[in-house]
């Protein structure tokens, strides 16, 4: 069975409302490949997505747990530098920009030019899909993961290889690279995974890299690997320094706080980013409040470690409600949780929905999932409720 996740009744029902897949400007498809026919884009649109779900939701929902967003968030230090940034924000943001960049750089050891920022990770996603699949050939990725990379893609005929998940939920490296063919252009990995919450194992992920990356760009997703006990070193950031066909996106989007400031970057080999950067402006739609927020609180440890106690203890009580109402989870790695429930994925959602808690569900391995992005303890307490009712 296929594990694509289809949504086609809650379209039905009205639960989806139309989505950003056809918001790609016509010039960038005109540089690309022609579009593919209306019904093409239609297949593209039958699974839901964090926006359908919440814009779908009822304006007074009590528990918003469904885009995986940090409830703790933002910083003081980035909520006093916006302030301290609107007097001069009549200027263009360019001076911003280059500071954020410069100070990523020093961090993370590498060069600025390696270094491409976008409003989020999602335009840098879009510039990676154009950029990969602009000559066709296929991208290969995990099934089920993170799919707005090879959604777009998909969009301009990429051909998408989706490799299922391990026993344990993990993307299948071995499988991913055995997948590899003459026209891969392009190995997609979000690590940690999503919608799994599941981590690679680091010296496994750096042999993979250095093997694989001599024959295809391998592009890592790290947006949740602020959650993990040690980022830096679970990051493949080093296989960047040493020069390997790596390119890693990250978002201050999860554990700083930042979904609706928009603030992300690719870093990447000097000559591929740069050549991504030609299909997108999102540097230039990042707002200088939201830059200098960004510049702030980068790397306040103080307020990271803080946010991620918190998420770890809703993840705690999260636990102890699943098992005592004799449920099972997958165990996460991010600041969600994916667990198999046993009721039919669309009508588990639409029910919580009814008792005022947004989620997502999945349907893949022969179960029916829901994912439940860990809120504040009073989030996560109006879902005990709700989930007990219908459990």
């Amino acid at each position: 069975m296929s594990t694509f996740i289809n949504r086609r009744q809650l379209l039905k029902t009205g639960a989806l409302l139309a989505g950003g897949m056809g918001l790609i400007p016509a010039a960038l498809a005109n540089k690309t490949q022609p579009s593919p026919p209306a019904e093409v884009f239609d297949a593209l649109r039958t699974w839901e997505t964090d926006e359908s779900v919440i814009l779908s939701a009822p304006p007074d929902i009590k528990a918003r747990l469904s885009a995986n967003e940090n409830p703790f968030g933002p910083s003081p230090k980035a909520k006093k530098a916006i302030q301290d940034a609107i007097t001069d924000s009549y200027r263009y943001p360019f001076m911003f920009s280059r500071e954020l960049i410069t100070k990523i750089a020093e961090f993370e050891g590498v060069q600025a030019n390696q270094i491409i920022m976008g409003a989020g990770s999602s335009p840098l996603l879009l510039a990676a899909a154009l950029y990969f699949s602009k000559e066709g050939g296929s991208i290969i990725t995990g099934d089920p993961s993170y799919q707005d990379l090879p959604e777009k893609a998909a969009q301009f005929k990429a051909n998408i290889v989706r490799v299922p998940l391990t026993a344990d939920y993990k993307l299948d490296l071995k499988a991913m690279e055995k997948a590899i063919g003459a026209d891969t252009k392009l190995v997609y990995l979000c690590n940690p995974n999503n919608p799994t919450a599941t981590v690679l194992d680091t010296a496994e992920l750096k042999a993979f890299c250095e093997r694989v990356s001599t024959k295809v760009p391998i592009f890592i997703d790290e947006a949740y690997i602020d959650y993990l006990d040690d980022p830096k070193g679970a990051s493949m950031m080093e296989a960047v320094r040493k020069g390997q066909n790596v390119i890693i996106a990250r978002t201050f989007s999860k554990l700083y706080g930042f979904a609706g400031l928009r603030v992300g970057y690719a870093v990447g080999p000097a000559a591929t980013v740069q050549s991504m950067n030609r299909y997108t402006n999102a540097g230039m739609c990042i707002s200088a409040t939201s830059l200098q927020a960004a510049y702030a609180s980068y790397n306040d440890m103080e307020f990271l470690n803080d946010a991620k106690a918190k998420t770890m203890a809703s993840k705690k009580f999260l636990y102890e409600v699943l098992e005592k109402e004799g449920y099972t989870w997958i165990p996460s790695s991010a600041n969600f949780v994916m667990f198999p429930i046993k009721m039919e994925a669309s009508k588990f959602g639409m029910e919580m929905v009814k008792r005022g808690v947004s989620i997502r569900t999945w349907r893949f391995a022969g179960k029916d999932w829901c994912r439940i992005s860990l809120g504040t303890m009073e989030e996560m307490q109006e879902f005990a409720k709700a989930f007990r009712e219908i459990s």
